[in-house]
């Protein structure tokens, strides 16, 4: 595929061979600056332009990330200070990917009257994932993200330089050695904001940035550390700011504590609770305040420095990696800003020493990370036999209704249901319900929740999807194109990409941050009944009412394969979050497992008696959940292969089960009723 630059085309992706695009005839161009090859858009910036993904051919066809400056403001000042400020940003770049957490700069460029960067592509997963991953965070983890982030916070406020979006999303835990990376540094946000800064635009994300950034378009040092508090605040109690802050305003922050899991160390508490000052004045007024907070008792072992720092061949990480032993993250990030704090005067040279020695440690935890990847056990406390003696902890009836659909936030604290074209919020906790959205014209379908726990979207009749924000219940988008009802629906992990599949036959798929259509796959035959993507974002998996599962490039829109086996329709889907096994259930009652790799059926569950409506895998891979019209839901034990237990409670065929996202609840939902079950520890 080629993908059109052209920053207003709504459809940019192309055939290879094509050589004006087909929706905007935009004339194509294969390689920019003879070097990069474009892929896709990642997102839109709005009045900045496009980021896209791209190869980079002098690199053995490496990605890398290309911004696109396209401003759409008025005015020659506009323009003029846009080019001003893109030109700038590129050469604090160029300084900031100095540091070995930070993207490095590739290329800076004109071309067919648009000005390009290009930064180095980090490979690894952001911090909201892994809060997905994760059963919790502690305060030894918080402490350890502190010291891995200051270092890089005081780097770029040296320098000037102020990150103004910090985030779960904008932190990426690398592949290669596990280290924290700070990306997105927002050329397209401080661009936009400062040249429109007379219309009052705030720069950041609402619940991380602090009142000065959103009210004044303002941002310090300290800025930035508010943003970081409410990230780390993020981690521990699983509950996003930006709902509190949608909720609440920033009165949330004086009763943070009341939100979390559980109760975190003293010494952390009294730090988060000067970051998380609302008024700047009250805050921490540089990283290095905080560094030495942290580092104030510690303490280090030579015995442990001698044992750890050893160089090690680097080992390949699964795509999906739980977090690295403790002793060596911590290790390696007090190393870091000891030697920051103690060679402070001394200029490059001591930088680059303490990348040397923290390049030499990084070595050690790929070997450690490759071993814990072993014990899934590690993902989350609730094992198989756990929910052997599970619970059911409350049920909540719908009355005088019947209910089409549901969907359950990751977080387990909201459920949405749609009873014809209406969709109700509920609070799972109270069971009483938050809010009724309108706009469906026809019966609800099918609903889903993105991973970050922010958006709902739904799927009519009327053949439109509409997106919506679970905060405020607002109506933000509505996608159309379908020639029949939609059916069903499906999130990337990473949340910037929604699949649906519709009775018309045919799959679209969306990009969520340009809010345009991506590409269609037509070669699917029959009524699209069941969807899911692969963990690495790679591969769309489609069930249909012909009895088939059909693979497909999420990308190109490609066929990949097709997997026959089941008797009846492929009514739901789930992939384990090693991305190694597709599950699948049936209107014949069978669940059948696949090696998604070669295509072949590895094993068969027979035990439901009617069919088996949907599906839910534990984060640690070790449980299966099936809900099915027997009017039960069925535990089963993928190690084992072996039925764990049986659920029973629903008066009608169970619709939807989900397990919350650190695997220790389960939720069901049947036309009258939701439940919710809980695994023993």
């Amino acid at each position: 595929m080629i993908c059109c630059l052209n920053p207003d085309c709504p459809n940019p992706l192309n055939p290879e061979n094509r050589k004006l695009c087909q929706t905007c005839s935009t004339p194509l161009v294969s390689l920019l600056r003879n070097r990069f090859r474009v892929i896709r858009v990642l997102s839109d910036e709005g009045g900045f332009g496009r980021t896209y993904l791209a190869e980079d051919i002098d690199k053995l066809s490496e990605h890398c990330v290309v911004k696109q400056l396209a401003p759409k403001f008025q005015g020659t000042w506009a323009i003029s200070k846009a080019m001003e400020l893109f030109q700038k940003e590129a050469r604090q770049l160029k300084q900031l990917g100095e540091h070995s957490q930070i993207p490095t700069l590739l290329a800076y460029f004109e071309q067919d009257n648009y000005m390009f960067l290009v930064q180095q592509f980090i490979d690894g997963h952001n911090l909201l994932k892994e809060l997905q991953w994760k059963v919790s965070y502690t305060s030894e983890d918080i402490k350890d993200i502190l010291l891995s982030l200051l270092p890089v916070l005081k780097f770029i406020h040296d320098r000037g330089v102020i990150h103004r979006d910090i985030k779960p999303q904008n932190i990426i835990r690398r592949q290669s050695d596990g280290r924290l990376c700070l990306i997105d540094f927002g050329s397209s946000k401080q661009l936009t904001a400062r040249v429109q800064m007379k219309m009052g635009t705030s720069i950041g994300s609402h619940g991380y940035s602090p009142l000065e950034q959103i009210r004044d378009g303002a941002a310090y040092p300290a800025s930035d550390l508010f943003s970081l508090g409410a990230t780390c605040f993020h981690l521990l109690a699983g509950t996003s700011p930006f709902q509190l802050w949608m909720e609440h305003g920033y009165s949330w922050v004086k009763d943070w504590r009341k939100y979390l899991r559980t109760p975190v160390e003293k010494d952390l508490a009294k730090i988060l609770d000067r970051l998380l000052q609302k008024d700047m004045q009250y805050r921490y007024q540089s990283a290095d305040e905080v560094i030495q907070e942290l580092t104030v008792n510690v303490e280090i072992s030579p015995s442990l420095i001698t044992e750890d720092i050893v160089a090690s061949p680097p080992q390949k990480l699964p795509s999906q990696p739980p977090r690295a032993p403790r002793k060596y993250f911590k290790l390696i990030n007090i190393l870091i800003v000891i030697i920051t704090l103690s060679l402070l005067g001394f200029g490059e040279f001591w930088y680059r020493q303490y990348r040397h020695i923290e390049s030499s440690i990084s070595s050690n935890i790929n070997k450690q990370n490759h071993q814990n990847v072993k014990n899934p056990s590690l993902l989350s406390p609730v094992s198989a036999t756990s929910w052997k003696n599970s619970s059911l902890v409350k049920t909540l009836t719908a009355k005088n209704q019947s209910i089409v659909c549901f969907a359950f936030s990751p977080d387990g604290t909201t459920i949405a249901s749609a009873s014809n074209e209406t969709i109700k919020l509920w609070n799972s906790k109270t069971g009483q319900e938050i809010s009724t959205l309108s706009g469906h014209s026809q019966l609800v379908n099918t609903l889903a929740i993105s991973p970050d726990g922010e958006t709902l979207v739904s799927g009519s009749n009327d053949s439109t999807i509409k997106l919506w924000s679970l905060a405020t219940g607002q109506e933000m988008r509505t996608f159309a194109g379908h020639s029949s009802g939609v059916n069903i629906l499906a999130f990337s992990s990473d949340g910037h990409t929604l699949a649906d599949g519709s009775r018309d036959g045919s799959i679209k798929i969306w990009n969520l941050s340009t809010r345009m259509e991506m590409l269609t796959i037509t070669k699917h035959r029959g009524n699209i009944s069941s969807l899911a993507i692969t963990p690495n974002n790679q591969i769309l998996v489609s069930g249909s009412n012909n009895n088939t599962i059909q693979l497909w490039s999420l990308v190109s829109g490609e066929k990949i394969r097709t997997l026959k086996g089941h008797l009846g329709t492929v009514t739901s889907l789930a992939i384990t979050p090693d991305g190694k096994t597709l599950i699948s259930g049936s209107k014949d009652s069978m669940i059948k497992l696949w090696n998604l790799e070669s295509g072949k059926q590895i094993d068969t569950f027979k035990g439901h008696s009617g069919k088996v409506n949907s599906l839910a895998i534990t984060p640690n891979s070790k449980v299966l959940a099936s809900g099915s019209d027997d009017n039960t839901i069925r535990l089963w034990n993928l190690e084992s292969s072996k039925q764990i237990t049986t659920l029973k409670g629903h008066e009608q065929g169970v619709k939807l089960v989900a397990f919350k996202q650190d695997g220790t609840i389960l939720m069901s939902g049947s036309r009258t009723m939701m439940k919710i079950w809980q695994g023993k520890r």
